[in-house]
């Protein structure tokens, strides 16, 4: 029997996608490309903040997140590294944007990296940000470095199913976009803050989290999180050239999900992506950064030298 339909079953799929495991070419029709001018004139997707001098590394947070979520990755690894954090339109206090998030930051960062003069970057991401990391690295191979990508998978509906198709991916991930936009602001907090306690050890943590989600923009939480969850990244990752570096939070898993299996999930979907590295951290759930950051740091830390 297939381990991941014994122990994951839809609804819990669902779930974990929504709290964020949170944590392309077979999804939708590809819009038609933005021109730079199109880019330019823009409302910004990310704001930008700038620390340290040396190789560049872009440092993307996931769904909700602010950039401030990387400050210990600032602190230890950008002495000697030009960090460029982002912290995306519509999430944790930043203003919104009416055009879909998710492929208006992979525009713009990919003309910021080129504006800039940033010579092949390395793109970190947590979540919905690994997401984007593997997105801009498949459809700008020329740009990108490195990437590193923490607790994030390239195609959350297949965890189940690999199988799944491009419609019952968008019917799934529609479903989802539309009960966040429907719930009631009560419904809605305490759900919220319910799920933070699957993603983060401790009160602190989740009170964290909850007031990041408190301060976001629910219909671009709800519209990014369709945006993601209906695209299917594994056939793109053939493309990507960077060396890659994938670590998940096993904790996240533990309670439905076993360890063989949770590694046999993440091989299987980086499947495409030659020479890819995969560590499991078994101490930390989705939010690695707080819950084992000396773990994370070293990993990232010996992975960039």
């Amino acid at each position: 029997m297939n381990l991941l339909k014994k122990y994951c079953p839809l609804h819990r799929l669902v779930r974990a996608v929504q709290i964020g495991l949170t944590l392309a070419a077979i999804a939708l029709p590809q819009a038609k490309a933005a021109t730079a001018a199109d880019i330019a004139t823009a409302p910004a997707a990310f704001q930008v903040q700038v620390s340290g001098n040396g190789e560049p590394v872009i440092l993307i947070p996931g769904l909700a997140s602010p950039g401030a979520v990387w400050d210990g990755a600032v602190s230890r690894l950008c002495g000697k590294r030009q960090c460029h954090v982002l912290t995306l339109a519509g999430f944790a206090g930043a203003p919104a944007i009416d055009a879909p998030l998710l492929p208006a930051v992979e525009q713009q960062l990919s003309a910021y990296i080129a504006a800039q003069g940033l010579r092949k970057p390395t793109i970190i991401g947590h979540s919905m940000g690994g997401w984007l990391a593997l997105k801009l690295a498949a459809d700008h191979p020329q740009q990108v470095g490195r990437v590193v990508v923490v607790d994030a998978l390239p195609a959350l509906g297949a965890m189940q199913v690999p199988s799944i198709t491009a419609q019952q991916l968008d019917t799934m991930a529609a479903q989802m976009r539309d009960r966040l936009l429907q719930s009631d602001d009560a419904s809605f907090t305490a759900q919220q803050r319910k799920t933070a306690g699957t993603m983060i050890t401790g009160e602190a943590g989740i009170n964290r989290i909850s007031g990041w989600v408190s301060q976001s923009d629910r219909k671009t939480m709800a519209t990014s999180m369709y945006q993601m969850l209906s695209q299917d990244l594994r056939p793109a990752l053939a493309r990507i050239e960077a060396p890659t570096l994938v670590l998940g939070a096993g904790a996240g898993f533990r309670d439905f999900l076993p360890r063989a299996a949770v590694e046999a999930m993440f091989q299987a979907q980086y499947s495409a992506l030659q020479g890819v590295q995969f560590e499991l951290d078994d101490n930390a759930r989705h939010f690695i950064m707080y819950d084992d950051p000396e773990w994370l740091y070293a990993r990232i830390g010996k992975f960039l030298n």
